[in-house]
């Protein structure tokens, strides 16, 4: 289960874990709910996942799309060096905010 942390009008989830195909249609779940209750900038907290697979790309993406056509925006953070590398070369920081860990 992901911890979700309302700040005002943003929102942070945390998966906490890997973010795969085993995993997703509970983090779609709660991702939706989030987003949902949320008005204004959506984060997810990538600390301690060390990897997504192409089915939680694709939960990621479909967040990103929701917010998108809503005009709200998508920040990741807290990624690992490899996670970094991975989203910046298929070029999907274009799209949304990306962070490595500090």
């Amino acid at each position: 289960m992901s911890k979700i942390i309302n700040q005002g009008d943003q929102a942070i989830i945390r998966p906490g874990t890997d973010v795969v195909a085993s995993m997703t249609e509970a983090f779609k779940g709660e991702l939706s709910a989030a987003i949902g209750e949320s008005n204004g900038l959506f984060a997810i907290d990538l600390k301690g996942v060390e990897m997504i697979d192409s089915v939680g790309l694709g939960v990621v993406i479909a967040a990103y799309n929701t917010l998108s056509q809503a005009g709200r925006q998508l920040k990741l953070f807290n990624l690992n060096k490899e996670l970094y590398a991975f989203f910046t070369n298929m070029r999907l920081h274009l799209r949304f905010d990306v962070e490595g860990a500090v």
